[in-house]
C-alpha cells in the first residue's frame, strides 16, 4: 500500500467534510451569530464531542488497534472475528452507562463545565441543560461509528470512515437551512442535527462492515481475555486523552465568566483550526498507528523508526504552511465564511485574534498525533498519559497567566502552548530511549521549508497591503473570490519556492505491505 497515496484519498475525503463543516458554520453564524443561544449549544455539544474524543477516538482506539493488528496477524479470521464481537459488546455496555448517567445529571453537568451561566442573568445556563440532554446520546452513536471505522482503517479501507463525518455536517445544514422555523428556540434544531447526524454516521459504515464479515451480534463478557486486555489498556489511555480535553473544559469554564460571545469567538476559530488538524493530523495518527502497530509485532525497529521520520516530515511540510496562513489570512478567511447576518465585523476581529493564538500550536498539535502513536503502538500507554497530565498541567498555569490580560485569546494561547509541551516531550522521550532515530539532511531539510515559509508569508503581506483589499460591506462571492486568489498565491509562492530549493515530490513515497 503507497501511504503517501492513502494519505492523499483519505485527506480528500476529510478535506470534503470540512468543506461542508464550513459551510454549515457559515450558516449556523448566519442565524445565530455569536450570542447566548450559540454560547448554550457550544457548551452542550462540547462535553459530548470531548468524550466522543476521549473514548471514541482517544483511549478506545489507542488500546483496540494495536491488539486488533495483533489478532489480524497472529490470529484466525473466526478469532479476529469474535475478539471484535466481545469489544463491541464491552462498549455498548459502557457507553449506555455513560449516556444515562449524562441524560440525568445534565444540570450538575451544566453547572460544572460552565458555572458562570448559573447567576449571569440570561437563559444561557436553562437552555444549555436542554440542548445537552438532547445531544448526550451522541457520544454512545459516536463511538461506535468510530469503533466501526477504526475496524475498516485496519484493513485498509480508509475512505469510508473518513467520509462518514461530513454526514453531520450535512445533517446541521439541512436542519439549519429547512427546519429552524420548526423548533422553540430555534437553537434546539441544532441539537437535533446533532442526533440525526449521528445515527447517520452508524449506519453509513454497517454494510462496509458486513462485508468484511464482522457484522455480528456483540458479546458481553468481562472475563473475556480479549476484553480484559482492551480495558487494561485503555485505563491509562483515558486518562492520557482526557489530559487535553479537561483542557478545554477547563477553558470553557474560564471563558464562562469572560463577556458574551467569548465561547462563540473560540469556537470559531477552533472550527478553522480543525481543517488542517483533520486533514493533516487526524489522516496521518489513522495511516500510521496500524503500520507501527504491524512493525512493533514483527519487532522491526528500523522500519518503525523510519515510519515515524516518513510523518514527521510530511507533517512539518503540510502543517507549517497551514499555521502561517491562519496566522496572516485569518481576517479574509473568517469574513469569508462566518461575516454574514448576526455575524459582524467585531465578532469576526474577535475570532481573528483567538485563531491566531491557536495557530501557534498547530504544528505541537498535529505532531503528537505521529508521536503518541509511536508509543501505543508498542502497547505502552503510560509514558504518552504521563506526558499529557504534565502538558494539562502547564495548560493551566498558561492559562492563569494569560487569561487576565488576553481574555478569551489567552485561554487559545494557552491550549497552543500546553500542545508545545506535550509534543516536545513525546518527541524528547522517543529520542531518549532511541525508538526514533532521525533519518539524514534533517538540517537541509529544515532550511529548505524555512526559506518557503517565509517567502509564503512575505508575499501574502504584500499583496494584502498594496491591492488593499476590502472585506466589510463587500458581497460574499466577491470576498470568495478575493480569498481563492490568496490562497493560490500562497500555495505558488510555498510549493513553488520549495521546488526551486529542490524538494520533489517523490522524496516522500512509501510503500508499506498490508
Amino acid at each position: 500500500m503507497n501511504l503517501l497515496a492513502a494519505l492523499a484519498r483519505l485527506g480528500s475525503m476529510t478535506m470534503l467534510s470540512r468543506v461542508l463543516g464550513f459551510i454549515r458554520d457559515a450558516i449556523v453564524a448566519r442565524y445565530f451569530g455569536a450570542g447566548a443561544a450559540m454560547d448554550a449549544f457550544v457548551v452542550a455539544f462540547r462535553l459530548p464531542n470531548l468524550l466522543r474524543r476521549i473514548f471514541a477516538e482517544g483511549a478506545f482506539s489507542q488500546a483496540f488497534v494495536p491488539i486488533l493488528a495483533e489478532y489480524k496477524t497472529t490470529k484466525s479470521p473466526e478469532a479476529t472475528a469474535e475478539f471484535v464481537q466481545y469489544v463491541a459488546g464491552m462498549l455498548i455496555f459502557a457507553l449506555s452507562v455513560v449516556t444515562a448517567l449524562g441524560v440525568i445529571a445534565a444540570p450538575f453537568v451544566i453547572w460544572l463545565t460552565a458555572n458562570g451561566y448559573v447567576n449571569d442573568g440570561t437563559s444561557r445556563f436553562d437552555l444549555s441543560v436542554d440542548l445537552l440532554r438532547l445531544v448526550f446520546p451522541y457520544i454512545l452513536l459516536i463511538s461506535l461509528s468510530s469503533f466501526v471505522g477504526s475496524i475498516l482503517n485496519a484493513f485498509g479501507r480508509f475512505s469510508i470512515p473518513a467520509f462518514t463525518p461530513a454526514l453531520l455536517n450535512i445533517s446541521f445544514i439541512v436542519f439549519a437551512v429547512f427546519w429552524l422555523p420548526y423548533f422553540q428556540p430555534p437553537v434546539m434544531a441544532l441539537g437535533w442535527a446533532v442526533l440525526v447526524g449521528g445515527v447517520a454516521q452508524l449506519a453509513f459504515q454497517l454494510p462496509w462492515l458486513f462485508k468484511l464479515g464482522f457484522l455480528k451480534k456483540p458479546k458481553f463478557s468481562f472475563e473475556n481475555q480479549a476484553v480484559r486486555q482492551v480495558m487494561k489498556q485503555m485505563v491509562p489511555s483515558i486518562i492520557g486523552s482526557s489530559a487535553a480535553q479537561v483542557s478545554l473544559v477547563i477553558n470553557t469554564i474560564f471563558a464562562s465568566y469572560l463577556v458574551s460571545g467569548s465561547l462563540s469567538w473560540m469556537y470559531y476559530a477552533d472550527r478553522l483550526m480543525e481543517l488542517p488538524s483533520g486533514v493533516i493530523g487526524a489522516a496521518l495518527g489513522t495511516i500510521l498507528l496500524p503500520s507501527l502497530s504491524k512493525h512493533a509485532a514483527a519487532n522491526n525497529e528500523q522500519a518503525f523508526s523510519d515510519l515515524l521520520d516518513w510523518g514527521l516530515r510530511l507533517c512539518l511540510l503540510l502543517v507549517l504552511p497551514a499555521a502561517v496562513g491562519l496566522a496572516v489570512l485569518g481576517f479574509p478567511l473568517i469574513a469569508t465564511l462566518f461575516m454574514y447576518g448576526k455575524f459582524d465585523a467585531h465578532d469576526a476581529q474577535m475570532t481573528q485574534y483567538a485563531l491566531m493564538a491557536y495557530s501557534v500550536g498547530l504544528p505541537a498539535i498535529i505532531m503528537v498525533k505521529i508521536f503518541a502513536p509511536g508509543f501505543y503502538a508498542q502497547k505502552n500507554v503510560k509514558t504518552p498519559v504521563r506526558i499529557a497530565i504534565i502538558s494539562l498541567i502547564a495548560t493551566q498555569l498558561f492559562n492563569l497567566l494569560l487569561v487576565w490580560h488576553l481574555k478569551h485569546v489567552g485561554l487559545s494561547l494557552a491550549l497552543g502552548l500546553g500542545a508545545c509541551v506535550n509534543a516536545g516531550l513525546l518527541f524528547l522521550v522517543l529520542r531518549l530511549r532511541n525508538i526514533y532515530r532521525p533519518r539524514n539532511h534533517w538540517g537541509i531539510y529544515l532550511k529548505q521549508l524555512c526559506v518557503a515559509l517565509i517567502a509564503m508569508a512575505l508575499g501574502l503581506i504584500a499583496v494584502q497591503w498594496l491591492v488593499g483589499l476590502q472585506w466589510e460591506n463587500v458581497s460574499g462571492k466577491l470576498k470568495a473570490v478575493q480569498l481563492g486568489i490568496l490562497i493560490l498565491i500562497a500555495m505558488v509562492l510555498y510549493f513553488g519556492t520549495l521546488f526551486l530549493v529542490g524538494v520533489r515530490p517523490h522524496h516522500f513515497k512509501r510503500v508499506e505491505h498490508t
